[in-house]
């Protein structure tokens, strides 16, 4: 039998060192290095050798090809998200800041599931069973609670496989993997160490069970999730619950997903009553829209498979320092200072002498190319206070050398453009369109953005 051996994992990045430093040399945080003592194991053991199974070589044309049953939920918005709802079997990590409603919402998905597909089972680490009967009260308000739904207290990785053992449920929710340990594993829960091991025998108990299985994990301060990178490698999909604070929408979204397509997005809006779904987000970002207004342009972005309508409003200010200000809220502050200097250097906007400040309404975050035109026509209208058609929206990339270039999915954007009641859409011109263009929108081609800005600014220019 081997000796235990001693080292050091760092609790962000888990990587191992032999001797203890202040900070590590990985990822460069400090103070981050923790001991971790690993078990003796015997030199004859089983687990260096390889195990016997009952799995053998299958040609790839004999293997089965037919679609993953699922079970349907009522909250459509997030089964859309999962790929048309919850795989058996299957294991869901999601995250978010603290207070977004993970647990709001898993709390829901816990009571639909035990209506209509069997019972669940709710485990909870960092709560006790009164203060999630208070939630659940608050949720359900006066109706009874469902029969199938099961509340278990419990961070003992031991104890919680012997209950989901005993259980017997279809979907099992551990709120959070950070506060789960095992025994068997000699460092502190939330460990990097910790956290892999338990989701490591989790996951194996899902895929053996065939019982759906929903983490919920911790957020660092950058944004990701808390330990080890290879927990995201470890599940079968990953979602983070995204929103600010001050604003009611949640968005749900989707970074890796082995049964449905990826950055799908759900829509839910925070109520008294818990999270409700948005069916149409574009209908309700736009809801509150002042039309006729300079500084203010629709871009229509793409998020998986379903285009959003949202509104960019830009203001420009002459500025009273030296380095005028550039202030963006919901996009990428390097796309908002290459399109500042796109405009200054192609179109001959005076932006040097201007603070410029770019807002997302409702708290959305754009992040694709798409959306460019859209922010560079909300620049140039504040500036020159030519308020953009109403109903009028923007699609396209924007180049160095000013050009407008080709986005993907462009007819899905365009219908759901004309679903909202826009009858104009400025567009990258095409040289070779692979089809034509759906009905009920006009469609103004632009090759570059300044014949963009003329089509956009100049039907609403003021009289000299």
């Amino acid at each position: 039998m081997s000796k235990p051996r001693i080292e050091y994992e760092c609790s962000n990045c888990g990587r191992k060192f032999a001797r203890q430093m202040g900070r590590c040399p990985q990822c460069g945080e400090w103070g981050t290095l923790q001991e971790v003592v690993e078990a003796a194991v015997l030199v004859n053991s089983p687990r260096r050798g390889g195990t016997p199974t009952a799995n053998v070589p299958r040609r790839l044309s004999e293997v089965e090809s037919d679609p993953e049953p699922r079970f349907l939920l009522p909250i459509e918005e997030f089964s859309r998200v999962l790929g048309g709802g919850i795989v058996p079997g299957s294991v869901v990590l999601i995250g978010g800041d603290p207070g977004i409603g993970k647990s709001t919402l898993l709390l829901q998905i816990a009571a639909s599931m035990a209506e209509t597909a069997g019972s669940v089972l709710y485990i909870s680490g960092e709560e006790s069973a009164r203060q999630i009967k208070m939630r659940a009260e608050r949720l359900y308000g006066e109706k009874p609670f469902p029969s199938g739904l099961l509340l278990l207290t419990e961070t003992n990785l031991e104890n919680i496989l012997e209950h989901l053992q005993s259980a017997q449920a279809r979907l099992a929710i551990v709120d959070s993997i950070q506060t789960t340990f095992s025994t068997e594993v000699n460092s502190t829960a939330g460990s990097v160490s910790q956290v892999r091991e338990c989701a490591a025998r989790l996951t194996t108990f899902a895929k053996t069970s065939g019982m759906a299985l929903f983490l919920i994990g911790h957020v660092t301060k950058e944004g990701t999730l808390a330990g080890p990178r290879v927990l995201e490698h470890m599940v079968d999909t990953v979602l983070y619950l995204e929103g600010d604070r001050h604003h009611s929408y949640r968005l749900l979204r989707g970074v890796k997903n082995r049964f449905g397509a990826t950055n799908e997005v759900g829509v839910f809006e925070m109520h008294g009553h818990g999270m409700v779904e948005v069916r149409n987000p574009s209908e309700a970002f736009l809801a509150e829209r002042m039309v006729n207004t300079a500084g203010s342009a629709i871009a229509v972005t793409m998020e998986g498979t379903r285009p959003l309508l949202v509104e960019v409003q830009a203001l420009a200010s002459p500025t009273t320092f030296g380095n005028p200000r550039r202030t963006p809220n919901g996009v990428d502050m390097n796309r908002l200072l290459l399109l500042t200097a796109v405009l200054t250097r192609r179109v001959g906007l005076r932006l040097h002498e201007q603070d410029v400040f770019v807002n997302v309404v409702g708290g959305m975050t754009v992040e694709e190319p798409a959306a460019d035109l859209a922010i560079a026509i909300a620049i140039a209208s504040s500036v020159r206070d030519v308020a953009v058609p109403a109903d009028m929206a923007m699609i396209g990339e924007v180049g160095l050398s000013g050009e407008l270039r080709a986005v993907g999915q462009l007819n899905a954007r365009l219908k759901e453009a004309a679903k909202l009641g826009f009858r104009k859409a400025i567009v990258p011109k095409s040289l070779r369109p692979n089809q034509p263009y759906p009905s009920g929108i006009q469609v103004l081609e632009a090759r570059s953005l300044r014949e963009a800005l003329g089509i956009a600014l100049k039907s609403e220019e003021k009289p000299a």
